[in-house]
């Protein structure tokens, strides 16, 4: 039986303070080189996700943009993306009419780039543009028009539950919708991706192209659960939203005591 391990990163294979321990890495680079098959699928972006996973040895693709891309970690190469459709302009419309402004995520003349308007930043969107200072995808932009400019992969709200919970239940059935708090913070997000981008779509299509008979999952959050509902076996960080443990094979432990790593040793030798 060939088995694919797949651990979300934030609040799973990551520390509170979004650090990898040395522990962690040397378990899983000591399992890599004995064979094991070992990758991540987070909401993060590939830039940020290799930033906080220096000194993993990750040699199989990734999944990134919860789902949106899978992503060759060697030469970057996108292996399977999700993109929107034309429609995706009436939920502009509706977000902005109703006084909310995104963070878009596009592909501008070939560039990866995500796009905001500085002065119709909320709080959380302050909080969250901070962590990514200096990033090469930043594009401060001035009018609608160019907000919501290129391919357009994924659309990031940042704002208050009472004006972000009805557009989760009016989309939530059209596309992939995620409505959650921040890990790191207070903050409550909505994140419109593609109908076909999810966890789940992406770690089958890894499986299949890895020829994987199995799938080992672990998670702590809401953008978990798919990915969960698809694994042979899916653990929960003793830290997990209780929905994700309702689910789960069982709870391990948490983010800041090695869970992850933990559990691989103790369990790697029956799989």
């Amino acid at each position: 039986m060939k088995t694919l391990f797949v651990s979300d990163l934030d609040g799973t294979l990551l520390r509170s303070d979004e650090t990898l321990s040395q522990f962690t890495i040397d378990t899983i680079n000591e399992l890599a080189k004995r064979g094991i098959l070992f990758s991540y699928a987070t909401a993060r972006s590939l830039v940020t996700a290799k930033k906080v996973t220096k000194g993993l040895n990750s040699h199989i693709p990734v999944i990134v943009y919860n789902g949106t891309f899978v992503i060759d970690n060697a030469t970057e190469e996108i292996l399977i993306a999700s993109y929107f459709d034309e429609g995706i302009g009436e939920v502009f419309y509706d977000l902005l009419k109703n006084g909310i402004y995104p963070i878009v995520y596009s592909y501008i003349d070939g560039v990866e780039k995500f796009s905001y308007i500085p002065e119709k930043c909320t709080e959380g969107m302050k909080f969250f543009l901070d962590t990514r200072k200096g990033d090469k995808r930043t594009n401060e932009v001035r009018t609608i028009e160019d907000l919501i400019t290129g391919k357009c992969f994924y659309i990031t709200c940042i704002d208050e539950p009472e004006k972000l919970e009805p557009f989760f239940e009016k989309f939530k059935d059209r596309y992939h919708v995620v409505y959650s708090k921040d890990v790191y913070s207070d903050f409550q997000w909505l994140e419109i991706m593609p109908k076909t981008a999810s966890k789940a779509n992406a770690v089958l299509q890894l499986k299949e192209n890895l020829g994987c008979d199995r799938i080992v999952s672990f998670g702590d959050g809401a953008n978990d659960i798919d990915m969960f509902q698809i694994s042979d076996e899916a653990y929960a960080v003793d830290n997990a939203i209780d929905d994700l443990k309702t689910i789960a094979t069982g709870v391990i432990g948490s983010n800041d005591d090695d869970g992850v790593a933990k559990w691989l040793i103790a369990n790697i030798e029956r799989l």
